[in-house]
């Protein structure tokens, strides 16, 4: 028996379905679960000796790849000198510094835990912002694990074949609003309709949870121009697009100005952070100012902290943005010139660093374009790509990720094993 297998079963007996976050079971793509026993660079090594080439990222927080050393040693540093302390520290306040002068839209930021925190937060600010209830996301849009965002959620409640979640109160589901994403006229029609009763309109201004959608021309803009319409607090939920395609948000690139924004991943450097930032009308109304309540035990912690502005510095100091989207553009031309020469149905949907194949004809733009691609196609090239040593989401409504510490050699690698991984399936 395999180490991993062995891993799996006593995991099983004590974890629930054995793992601590659902896409990891490997439910969408059939098989045991991979664990793993170390990683560096754009490496990692699995407990039964293979080595794999990683283009999960740990869904998305190492750009710079695994134990990267600025990034290492400055957690050794922070932890040498205490873990945690609940109280405050000098770093915590470089840090959203640090963040507020790349993202202008930051008049102020809290610091919290996970990305769940920062979407959960921001939801209570708007709220407390408008005085109303409704709130607007779109399917397929995954905010994190609150209860009124578990509604048409992506990520991993679709990967479990799971539109909402079991055990949230009707009332929270109520006050949640759905529309397509990428359709302006859908959601214009919810403002008509609803506008005095919503609070906010959250978004995935790049959705990563359905796979890698990106918006179109005007949708994001459009948004904009409702919320102001409507007296709505705009949300850009920026989990995995903030510092992804550039040193700031992808509001900033765009040159759209959201109320508030919710970062996590990348500004952790693969430490458990999030954070919500935005007016400071806003930002203003959480406690010890206002009367909405936020707080954490470990929120601004000193090794998640170091751990984030060293990557963050490096990202400064030595851009790989335009390195990882020319790799990331290679890989998707490879892959679809090899799914042509194959005859399976394939499209390698691409922006920036972020890339996820679509067993589809069609470009997609939106969820409903997501589901209709091949799931079985999508866990056999899973598999198929993992026998050859890379690694990718073990789901097909994951973003895959190219990293500062991806080679050409790497991208080439992966076309070739591709070629001959679709050939098999052709």
């Amino acid at each position: 028996m395999k180490q991993a297998e062995s891993l799996y079963q006593r995991a099983c007996r004590v974890i629930p379905g054995g793992v601590n976050s659902p896409v990891r079971a490997f439910q969408a793509v059939g098989g045991n679960p991979v664990y793993i026993a170390s990683g560096r660079g754009a490496t990692m090594l699995t407990v039964d000796g293979q080595t794999v080439v990683d283009f999960c990222g740990s869904w998305g927080p190492l750009i710079l790849g695994h134990a990267h050393p600025k990034v290492v040693g400055a957690v050794k540093e922070a932890a040498e000198r205490g873990t945690s302390f609940g109280t405050n520290t000098p770093r915590e306040v470089e840090l959203a510094e640090l963040l507020c002068r790349l993202v202008p839209s930051l008049d102020r930021v809290r610091l919290v835990n996970s990305g769940t925190e920062a979407t959960m937060t921001a939801l209570r600010l708007a709220r407390a912002a408008t005085g109303r209830q409704r709130i607007v996301k779109f399917d397929g849009c995954y905010h994190g694990h609150s209860d009124g965002l578990l509604v048409s959620a992506g990520s991993g409640l679709l990967t479990g074949g799971i539109l909402s979640s079991a055990g949230v109160p009707a009332a929270a589901a109520g006050d949640t609003l759905v529309a397509p994403y990428n359709d302006l006229s859908a959601i214009r029609g919810i403002c008509e309709a609803q506008g005095p009763e919503i609070a906010g309109i959250i978004v995935e201004p790049i959705a990563g949870n359905m796979g890698v959608v990106p918006p179109e021309a005007g949708f994001l803009q459009g948004l904009r121009e409702l919320a102001d319409a409507h007296g709505a607090v705009l949300i850009f939920d920026e989990v995995i697009s903030g510092f992804r395609l550039g040193p700031t948000t992808y509001g900033r690139l765009i040159g759209i100005r959201p109320d508030l924004t919710c970062l996590g991943k990348i500004i952790g450097g693969g430490m458990p952070i999030g954070a919500v930032g935005g007016r400071g009308d806003i930002m203003d109304l959480l406690a010890p100012l206002g009367n909405v309540y936020q707080a954490g035990t470990l929120s601004g912690n000193p090794v998640a902290v170091a751990a984030g502005l060293a990557t963050l510095h490096v990202l400064l100091e030595d851009p790989p943005y335009d390195r990882m989207a020319e790799r990331a553009r290679c890989l998707a031309e490879g892959l679809n010139a090899a799914a042509r020469a194959s005859s399976v149905r394939l499209h390698c949907a691409v922006t920036g660093g972020m890339f996820t194949p679509f067993f589809g004809d069609a470009p997609v733009r939106n969820l409903a374009g997501a589901k209709a691609c091949s799931a079985e196609s999508h866990a056999r090239f899973f598999h198929e790509m993992l026998d050859r040593g890379f690694y990718l989401p073990p789901s097909q409504f994951e973003t895959a990720f190219v990293s500062a510490a991806h080679t050409a050699e790497h991208i080439e690698a992966f076309v070739s094993a591709a070629a001959e991984a679709l050939k098999r399936m052709g």
